[in-house]
Order: structure tokens, then sequence, then C-alpha cells
């Protein structure tokens, strides 16, 4: 009896040693938005509908442990009182570990300032990378390093990023037609641009996209490579490498290209619980009479003080890119959007070079965001833009037959100071509404030169205001997705005044509308078709005119008139 009694101890222990050895545990922190800890809050961990696993809460410091759980591909439901329900789906687990699963829940009022425009039933699923508030900063996902409980840990993967979603190619086509710089400029473009997005490495991303276009019979545009990989809260580098080529001006196009190559590096990483950075530099390389390097570095500290006060220090040595906003597909493949900003000066090419330094305390009450920002701004070679070309009669202009415009050199220094102030309401469900008020130095003329020989004697450095308005918003019955703006600067001047702004209320000069519309989909073409239509400065305003010596006008003017129309296809 003894031996029998015996024998079936050593069964039981073999099969519990091997039952342990198989199962695994889920673990993790629960906190609020901010990066507060969530105690109390319930952890559900099932594995369908119908098969629950677990049922846990958070202890003192949003902690929460599932454990003895078989293999297998798990749900996980969070609920906390006045809070958002939060979902994580395909939660793999192998046997013997333990899966790192960090929640982050939202509040009803965060998520309706955060959460992307409603769609209708028949809606596809839309772009990419939209966003309807151009430049905003990223929201904070702050955690906790592991502790002690989370030994031997091994990164949540869901199943289908790691089985589906990097063998998946997401790719757009469109074809862009309109005059640039209309009724002043004579030059128009037809573009085709192209994007190409593909998962790699379970965390990484990498896109190839670009705009290809013609005058003259030569090839023009921009392509741009760039990888990006997530590692959570540690770090989140990008590179992009972009390659431009333009023509040279006032010379046969086939024998002098104009190149520019620019090779970017970014992160982004948390620390503790309130501070954000984000930095990074720019090295840009030029060809045209010879070669000139520029490094551009930047960055920015944030420190969220409470979930809705932050105060940002911002540093840049370049003017914000707003085109991400409207997606690449509607750009230009001309000089008015690429970097780095170059004209010339008696012939001899110059690089802009700028300095810009920003503190802004941003304060959210409800639905309404306030940002106030003060600023210092030093820029060397500061190139203006006009409409026409005076090539003919002057060595301080870099004509660019794609758009009909030029860049102008101005011979002295922009130096600063400066603030802002930007109010962002969201007023409906699907609009939202800013207004931004900047002060600061422009470059203006400060009487009215009148010919093209007067135009240097009358640029100066002189205080200007300025005041935008933007509208954003989404028509869930059509699918149409649409921003308006308009900003007005008093006097005569030539140059943006707040020129490095990226905060919500960041807009193009005078009158600009964007829309992007679905279209119904046929049985010939496959995946989902856009209208584009992007017209900047619709109403021509801010022009100077100036005679010149053949008799002809130019203009100069801080943003030429552009009206650009066309198709997107994305499969």
């Amino acid at each position: 009896m003894a031996r029998k009694l015996g024998s079936l101890l050593v069964v039981l222990l073999a099969g519990t040693s091997m039952f342990a050895a198989k199962v695994g545990a889920i673990s993790g922190t629960v906190k609020d938005s901010s990066g507060v800890p969530q105690i109390g809050a319930v952890v559900e961990v099932f594995t369908s509908a119908a098969a629950l696993g677990a049922t846990v809460f958070t202890d003192d410091h949003g902690y929460y442990s599932a454990d003895n759980l078989l293999p297998g591909t798990y749900q996980i439901k969070v609920t906390a009182v006045s809070f958002l329900p939060a979902l994580r789906e395909n939660v793999a687990l192998r046997a013997g570990t333990r899966v790192l699963v960090n929640v982050t829940l939202s509040a009803l009022t965060d998520a309706l300032q955060s959460m992307p425009a409603r769609r209708s039933a028949h809606t596809q699923p839309d772009d990419w990378h939209w966003t309807l508030r151009s430049m905003n900063r990223p929201v904070l996902r702050l955690t906790d390093p592991p502790n002690d409980h989370d030994a031997d840990l091994a990164v949540a993967r869901p199943v289908s990023e790691t089985k589906k979603e990097d063998r998946s190619v997401k790719a757009r086509i469109a074809f862009m037609a309109g005059s640039q710089a209309e009724g002043f400029g004579s030059a128009g473009d037809v573009t085709t641009a192209f994007a190409l997005e593909k998962s790699l490495f379970s965390s990484g991303t990498f896109i190839f996209d670009g705009n290809i276009g013609a005058a003259a019979g030569d090839p023009a545009g921009v392509l741009r490579a760039s990888y990006s990989h997530d590692f959570g809260d540690i770090s989140q580098p990008t590179v992009t490498v972009t390659y431009r080529r333009f023509a040279a001006p006032g010379v046969v196009v086939e024998s002098s290209p104009y190149a520019a190559m620019e090779i970017n590096t970014s992160d982004t990483m948390a620390l503790g619980d309130s501070v954000e950075l984000h930095y990074g530099a720019a090295l840009q390389s030029v060809d045209f009479a010879r070669r000139i390097m520029a490094l551009r570095p930047y960055g920015s500290v944030g420190v969220h003080l409470s979930p809705n006060f932050v105060v940002e220090y911002r540093y840049a040595t370049a003017e914000p890119n707003t085109r991400a906003a409207k997606g690449f597909d509607s750009a230009p493949t001309d000089l008015s959007e690429a970097g780095p900003r170059m004209s010339l000066a008696n012939g001899n090419p110059n690089v802009e070079r700028a300095q810009h330094q920003e503190l802004s305390v941003s304060r959210r009450f409800g639905k309404t965001s306030v940002q106030v920002a003060c600023y210092l701004d030093h820029v060397r070679n500061a190139v203006l833009i006009g409409a026409g070309d005076p090539s003919s009669y002057s060595d301080d202009v870099l004509p660019d037959v794609y758009s009909g415009t030029f860049s102008y050199a101005y011979s002295g220094t922009l130096s600063t100071t400066g603030t802002r102030v930007v109010v962002e309401r969201k007023i409906l469900e699907n609009l939202s509404a800013t207004i931004d008020y900047s002060t600061g130095g422009a470059i203006d003329a400060e009487s009215n030169p009148g010919v093209w020989q007067n135009l240097a004697q009358s640029l100066a450095n002189n205080r200007h205001h300025s005041v935008g308005t933007k509208f954003s918003g989404y028509l869930p019955v059509s699918g149409t997705r649409w921003i308006a703006s308009y900003q007005w600067t008093n006097g005569i001047a030539l140059s943006m005044v707040d020129a490095f702004n990226a905060s919500p209320g960041q807009t193009d000069p005078y009158l600009s509308v964007f829309i992007r519309q679905p279209l119904p989909s046929t049985s010939l073409i496959r995946g989902k078709m856009d209208a584009l239509l992007d017209l900047r400065n619709v109403l021509a305003q801010g022009y100077l005119p100036l005679a010149g010596p053949d008799g002809r006008n130019v203009y100069m003017v801080q943003s030429a008139r552009s009206l650009r129309g066309g198709l997107s296809f994305t499969f």
C-alpha cells in the first residue's frame, strides 16, 4: 500500500512540474495619459468572449499579474472608474514566459481631443497618417521600467503584427496638375507622386515616397526613403534620406542640374513620468556652382507638470514643414517646399542659416487648449520669395523654372524676439478651430520701391503683427476631409512673422484651402480613390509689384499663389 501511495505521489509531482513548466503569465502596469498609476483597475484576460482566463486587480503601483495561464493568444480588457475601457488584442503567450502589457487609460475628455474623425459605414480605411491638426505634439505614453515582478519578460507582440503585417505593403500613387504663381508666373507643372509603406521587424516601418515632375523635358523632383523603429518607452528613432533634383537657372536645363541630399536622424524618448525629449539633426548637401554643406540640429524638451499643463523648450535651425498634414502626394516638385532654402548673392549660392529658440506654456481647459510662447530668432542669408523671372538683369535671384517663382537674397540679418498666443477649440465632434496671434520682426519694404533697382535699399527688419485662423473638419456622410486657413499680416511684410511656428496654429499666409474627397470605387480600379484640391493664397494677396528694366513686372510675396488638383489611388 505504501508503495502504491509513493508511486501515485511521484506521478502527481511530475504532472504538477510539467504543468508549471507549460503555463505562463501576463503582467504590466495601468496608468492614465499623464502617467499616474491607477489603483483597483479591473484587468480581464481571456481567449474568447466565452472563455475567461483570469480577472485580477491593479495594486497601489498600478501593477497587475495574471499567472498560471496556458500558452495561447489572449485579449486583455482593462476597466476603471472615470475612464474609457481599453482592449489589447492578439497578445501571444508562450510556455514558461511572462509577457509585459502596459495599458494607458484615456478619460472621455482626452478621447474627444485626440480621436480621429468618425467614419461612416461606407467609408474605406483612411490615409495612413492623416491628422486634422497639423504639427501637434505626439501624445505621451509614459510608463515605468519593469519592476522586480517583471523578471524574464517577453515583450508583447500581437500575432497580427508579427505574422501578417510584416508581409503587407501599402501603396499610393497620385497624379497632380496645376499652376504655380497663378497669374503672376509662367510655369505650371504636372507631377506623379507615389508612396510605398511596409512593416519590418514587427516594430519597424519603411516608407519610400516621392514626387516626379518635368519641365522643358528635364525630370525633376523629390525621392525620400525613411525607416522608423518603435522601442516602446525607450526610443523611437527615425532615419530619413531625401534626394532632390531641379533645374539650374538661366542655363540649358539638360546640362546643369541642381541637386540636394539630406540625411535626417531623429529620436523621441520619455524620461520618467513627465518629461519627453525629441531631438535630431539634418545633414544637408547642395550641389550647384559648388558643394555647400549645412548641419541643422533641432530638439525640444517637454515637461508635463499635470495632465493638462505642459512647459516646453524648442530649438530649431530650419522652418517646419507642414506638408505631412496634407500628405506628400499633393506636394509640388519645385523649390517652394524643398530644403535647404538657398539663394544667390552676386551669382554665388548661399544657404539660409537660422537659429530659433522658443519657450512655451500650454494649458487645456476641457475642449479648449491655450498656448503662450516667446521666441528668439536669428537668421542669416534670409531667403525671400518672388513671382516671375528677373534673372536676366539680377545676380541675386535663383529662379525656379518649375513654379514660375524665384528666391531672393536678403543682404541683412534678421534678428528678432517675439510672442505668440494660440487658442484651439473643438467646436463639434468633427470640427475644430484655431486662432493664432503672433508679433515679431519680419523683412519688409519700408516704402514701395516701384522698380527692381530700388528693392535692396528699401528692405529692412521691422516689427509686424500677424493673425491667423484655421478650421479643419470631416464630413462623415461624404468622407470629406478639409482644412481652410487665413493669415493676415499688417504692412508690406515680405517674410512671415514667426516663421518657425510649429504650434497647432501654424498656417500658410493668406487664404488657403485643402480638400480630400473620397470617390466611389469601381470594379476596374481596386483600392481607394480620392480627389485632391490644394489651393494656396487663393486671392493672390500680398504681392508687391516691381518694374524691371525690360518693362515687365515681377512681384515679391510671402507666399506665391498655387492652384493644384488631382487624383490619389491607395492600394
